[in-house]
């Protein structure tokens, strides 16, 4: 009989996971906030960023994982350079869909002269950077990286599954069998998952406008859950 897993579970489970190393985490968040501020120079680039981020955020939640078990640790620059290939390739895709649904829009909306804002647009002039509070520059930053969350996570359950970046990581499975091993799992427990997503989007939504400066953090805690709700299912020890 199949245990059906309770998204309070992950919650808890990936809570305690960032517990296990919390200054490895510092050190991760404190460089997503950083490298997210690539996107007031460049759409395209800010949204790879910050996709490559998220992904190698598994490889890094990894290696707090060998680090803290008997089978044997891996140096840190390891599990990033074995994330980077993978979430390189996934950020490309991520800003190729993304480039073509503004383009199609600016084109659609009479304003073909903008598309090539997208790869580059220098904002970081006076007028922005005086912002009156920190909430309001915070906006600013990491506006478009929650809204570059969602769409990941949305590109991501559509077509392939919530699983299928650590099992094609870990695993070394193709594209089509870790969508098939991952939808598998998902269909067993759709209420845990749907509400994680549910979860991690309103996160996202918060981060937009209300506590944009824990988006570095809302990051953290995603490349998390997707590691701890991997390893619940697919290394089971």
């Amino acid at each position: 009989m199949v245990r059906k897993i309770k998204f309070s579970d992950w919650l808890r489970i990936s809570l305690l996971f960032i517990r296990r190393d919390p200054w490895v985490w510092a050190g991760y968040t404190l460089f997503v906030a950083v490298i997210l501020c690539v996107g007031r120079i460049s759409y395209a680039l800010g949204i790879f960023a910050a996709v490559v981020s998220l992904f190698v955020g598994v490889g890094v939640a990894k290696y707090i994982d060998l680090k803290h078990s008997d089978t044997g640790s891996v140096g840190l620059i390891w599990a990033i350079k074995k994330s980077l290939p993978l979430a390189i390739i996934l950020g490309l895709m991520i800003v190729v869909s993304w480039f073509i649904f503004s383009a199609l829009a600016n084109i659609l909306n009479g304003q073909a002269d903008m598309i090539s804002y997208f790869f580059f647009d220098w904002q970081f002039t006076p007028e922005n950077l005086s912002r009156r509070t920190t909430r309001e520059l915070g906006i600013w930053l990491y506006g478009y990286a929650n809204i570059t969350l969602i769409f990941t996570l949305l590109m991501l359950t559509t077509f392939a599954s919530w699983y299928s970046y650590p099992l094609m990581l870990f695993k070394d499975y193709t594209w089509s069998q870790a969508k098939e091993a991952g939808n598998y799992e998902v269909v067993n427990h759709k209420p845990a998952l749907y509400k994680t997503l549910a979860f991690l989007i309103f996160e996202a939504i918060l981060c937009t406008e209300v506590t944009p400066l824990l988006t570095p953090v809302l990051y953290m805690l995603t490349s998390t859950f997707m590691f701890v709700t991997y390893k619940s299912f697919f290394e089971r020890s």
